[in-house]
C-alpha cells in the first residue's frame, strides 16, 4: 500500500491544502499565545464556543459561526478588563467563565434537542472542507498576516514588558484586547473544521515544542511553523490509515514531537 494513497481523493487534497493554511497560522498565533502566557485563555475561548452555538441556535441561525465570534469577542473584552483590574485572579475568572459557558451551552443545546446537530464541532471535520472553505481559510490567513504586520511588534513588546510598552506610549489595554480578539476570531473560525476539544492543543503544542529548542524569537517562530506543518501532514496520513479523527491524530503527532524536544533539551 502506497504511503500517498490518500492523495488520490479530492476530499483528502482539500484537507491537505487546508492544513497548509491552518498549520502555519496556528503556529504563529500559538507562539504569540504561549509567549503572552494566554494558553488558558485560548482554551477557554475554544470551549466557550458551545455557548455561541447555543445562542445562534436560539436565534434561528443555521450556521452559528457569527454568534461564536460575537460571544468570543465579548469574552475577550471581559478577560482583558479583568486582567487589568484584578491581575492576580485572572486565571480563576477565566476558569469560571469557561465552566459557565460550557455548562450554559450544554444546557441550552440539550434542552432544545439540538446538540446532535452540532456534536461534530467537538472533534471537527477537516475532511469535509470544500474549495469554498479553502477560499475562506485563505482569507483568514491573509487577514491575520495583515493584522500581524501592523501589531506584531507591539504585541511582543506588551507581552514581554508592559511597563516598557507604556513608557513608549503604547496603549497596553488596547493591544491586549486586540490580540485577544484576534485569537478569538482565529479560534472561532477554525472550530468547525478542527474541533473545540483539540484546537488549543494545535495552537500550543507547536510553540511549546519550539520553545524547548529555539534560540531566539525568530527561530522560535520558524521551528513552531515547521513542527506544525510536518505534524499536520503526518497526522492527516495516519488518520486516513486509521480512519481516526484528523485533528486528534495531529495532536498525538505533535505530542510525540514535544516529548522528543524534551529529550534533546535535556541533552543540550
Amino acid at each position: 500500500m502506497s504511503v500517498f494513497e490518500w492523495w488520490q481523493f479530492d476530499f483528502m487534497k482539500n484537507a491537505f491544502w487546508a492544513l497548509m493554511i491552518i498549520s502555519p497560522l496556528f503556529a504563529i498565533v500559538g507562539s504569540l499565545v504561549v509567549n503572552a502566557k494566554m494558553s488558558f485563555f485560548s482554551d477557554a475561548i475554544g470551549h466557550s464556543a458551545l455557548t455561541g452555538v447555543a445562542i445562534g441556535v436560539l436565534l434561528g441561525m443555521s450556521q452559528p459561526t457569527l454568534m461564536i465570534i460575537v460571544y468570543s469577542l465579548l469574552l475577550s473584552f471581559i478577560v482583558t478588563l479583568l486582567k487589568h483590574k484584578v491581575p492576580q485572579k485572572t486565571d480563576t475568572f477565566i476558569a469560571l467563565i469557561m465552566s459557565f459557558s460550557v455548562a450554559l451551552g450544554l444546557v441550552l443545546l440539550t434542552r432544545g434537542g439540538q446538540f446532535s446537530k452540532f456534536s461534530n464541532m467537538l472533534i471537527g471535520d477537516l475532511l469535509s472542507i470544500t474549495p469554498t472553505d479553502l477560499i475562506k481559510l485563505g482569507a483568514l490567513l491573509v487577514g491575520s498576516l495583515i493584522f500581524l504586520y501592523f501589531f506584531l511588534n507591539k504585541i511582543i513588546l506588551v507581552s514581554l514588558n508592559a511597563s516598557l510598552a507604556r513608557s513608549r506610549g503604547i496603549n497596553v489595554f488596547l493591544i491586549e484586547f486586540l490580540f485577544a480578539a484576534f485569537v478569538s476570531v482565529v479560534v472561532s473560525l477554525s472550530i468547525p473544521w478542527v474541533g473545540l476539544l483539540v484546537i488549543n492543543s494545535l495552537l500550543v503544542l507547536p510553540a511549546a515544542t519550539s520553545n524547548n529548542l529555539a534560540r531566539g524569537m525568530k527561530s522560535y517562530l520558524n521551528l513552531a511553523i515547521v513542527f506544525s506543518v510536518i505534524s499536520s501532514i503526518a497526522g492527516l496520513a495516519i488518520a486516513y490509515e486509521l480512519s481516526s479523527a484528523t485533528g486528534a491524530t495531529i495532536v498525538l503527532v505533535l505530542m510525540a514531537f514535544f516529548i522528543l524536544s524534551l529529550v534533546f533539551r535535556r541533552k543540550s
